[in-house]
């Protein structure tokens, strides 16, 4: 039998593979695995819970909220909130757990339940196994005062909207940039636009109305083409993709060129270097990396660690090495001095800031115009008929308790 659990929780057709029936055996397993094994030792526990803006995570938000609470676990429901703000969330308001209820950028039908242990980060595999192996179970019910609580705090999110803008430090104005941003009619239609709008960025809104039907269709990180139009029909300096659950980003310059995650990461990667907080000087990739990206690296005195491909491989290389920036040509960056997860929005907020400080914009020089983001096919293919080869292919407190009720 395969295993439930994918590279990023449990997805599958709503409503069909993922019905609200398994949604509520996955929070009651959940609660369960996390409280045998000593995590709400101490403290009555709480789990936060958000979602995207798909029709089906309305049903699905209530099966899960409902296992969490008749399993004893206090929930607080975030509403619509991206997949990085649930995980900041988890840590920020001192959550056992945090649940986000998303396919990513998957079709409008699909649907995702993601389990965030404390701190904000991924549960480890044995940890999901271990809630696989519980469902179904028989247990013992607890009644009275000793079911969980539930209440609303949509404003949370203000405080992941806070975050993302205090991560640019102080002198980070984002004027006179004009900036198109594509929402996917997802999870950042709104949060995208007020940090944008918080650091005086001309935002201009685009697929950022969500009807629960409409989210990543034809539209955001991967379909970019009315993006690309908007940005130049606009004479826009930059355009921001983001998907449906904004954990990802890709951009396009003002001459409407697509701008990568490899090339994003350049940038980053030397505005940081510059920044003294590039750890080691270091960038971590995937094997799929531009060659490129790798030679432009190499001549700023960066080196790239190339890990699997997955976002998840490029965290543990991350977190086992204490690098602080790391991604993928498909958009998922993470700053672990800021993130625990790729974050969509942040890192389209410091693309941005970067492109603000350095007068690369309006034209004058698109983001491909950066060394260090375009490559060198040329030169590539000079190192690679000089006999190189392209790399790759191969416990304390209440937490978030004592504002329930």
């Amino acid at each position: 039998m395969a295993r439930l659990f994918g590279t990023d929780g449990v997805r599958g057709r709503a409503n069909a593979e993922l019905t609200a029936e398994l949604a509520l055996d996955l929070a009651v397993a959940a609660a369960h695995v996390l409280g045998e094994a000593g995590v709400f030792e101490g403290r009555r526990p709480c789990a936060v819970v958000g979602r995207d803006t798909r029709a089906s995570g309305e049903f699905l938000e209530a099966a899960v909220v409902a296992g969490l609470a008749s399993a004893g676990v206090d929930v607080v429901r975030l509403g619509v909130v991206p997949t990085p703000g649930v995980a900041y969330l988890t840590a920020a308001m001192d959550a056992d757990l945090g649940v986000m209820l998303s396919a990513s950028h998957n079709p409008m039908p699909d649907n995702g339940i993601k389990f965030f242990a404390r701190g904000g980060v991924k549960l480890d595999d044995v940890v999901e196994d271990a809630i696989e192996q519980r469902l179904g179970d028989e247990w013992t019910r607890p009644t009275g005062a000793d079911v969980g609580r539930v209440r609303d705090d949509t404003g949370a999110v203000e405080g992941y909207i806070a975050h993302l803008v205090s991560s640019l430090g102080g002198d980070s104005s984002l004027a006179p940039l004009k900036v198109v941003i594509d929402t996917a009619n997802g999870a950042a239609s709104l949060t995208a636009l007020a940090a944008f709008d918080a650091q005086g960025a001309d935002v201009i809104p685009l697929h950022a109305w969500p009807d629960g039907l409409n989210i990543n269709h034809n539209c955001g990180s991967t379909h970019l083409e009315s993006l690309q139009a908007a940005v130049l029909a606009h004479g826009a300096d930059l355009g921001i993709g983001l998907d449906g659950d904004a954990d990802r980003c890709l951009a396009v310059d003002a001459a409407g060129r697509i701008v990568d995650g490899d090339q994003i990461l350049a940038i980053l990667a030397l505005a940081m270097k510059e920044n003294h907080a590039l750890h080691s000087d270091t960038v971590v990739a995937t094997v799929m990396s531009n060659l490129g990206f790798i030679l432009a690296m190499r001549e700023h005195g960066i080196r790239v660690d190339q890990a699997k491909v997955g976002d998840r491989y490029v965290l543990e290389s991350m977190n086992a090495n204490g690098f602080t920036l790391g991604g993928e040509q498909s958009g998922h960056v993470i700053m672990s001095e800021f993130a625990t997860t790729g974050d969509g929005v942040l890192t389209a907020l410091h693309l941005a800031a970067r492109m603000a400080r350095t007068g690369k914009f309006a034209g004058r020089a698109g983001l491909g115009d950066d060394p260090a983001a375009a490559g060198d096919d040329q030169r590539a293919e000079r190192e690679q008929g000089a006999g190189g080869a392209r790399p790759g292919a191969a416990a304390g407190g209440d937490g978030c308790v004592s504002r329930v009720g």
